[in-house]
């Protein structure tokens, strides 16, 4: 069976459900995934778009998005490449209180072992803990 990409507009009428219709039919495709019919793909940065639309279209919050995020991570018959990044980054997102793109850049540091970033970015970086901000 060959694999399918799932992008963003998809994702989004399903959480949002503002289209009714749309989103019974991304529900139907998640089934036949979930049940084997179809294999699905997506990827952390699709996860990251929906995240910034669903915060800045539907003005929602980290602690509203990171479940929504982490449903589709669970969603059986979806693949998601780097998932476990994207959940490490989920919680510094919703934790941390920072951008979802920063949560994954810590995630990703803490994965290759590094502790030390240069970034101007005083608000977010500083916030997490183990990783030191330098400035050049």
């Amino acid at each position: 069976m060959k694999r399918c990409f799932i992008d963003t507009n998809l994702l989004i009428r399903y959480l949002t459900n503002d289209d009714p219709a749309k989103a019974d039919r991304v529900d139907k495709l998640l089934q036949q995934a979930a049940s084997g019919k179809v294999r699905l793909v997506t990827a952390e940065m699709v996860l990251a778009e929906a995240v910034w639309v669903l915060e800045s279209n539907y003005n929602l919050k980290p602690g509203d998005i990171a479940p929504m995020i982490s449903a589709i991570l669970a969603t059986p018959g979806l693949e998601v490449t780097n998932a476990a990044l994207v959940a490490r980054a989920l919680k510094h997102y919703r934790d941390d209180q920072i951008d979802f793109v920063d949560g994954y850049i810590a995630a990703l540091m803490e994965k290759l072992g590094i502790q030390r970033i240069y970034s101007f970015d005083k608000k977010h970086m500083s916030r997490i803990k183990g990783l030191q901000r330098i400035e050049p």
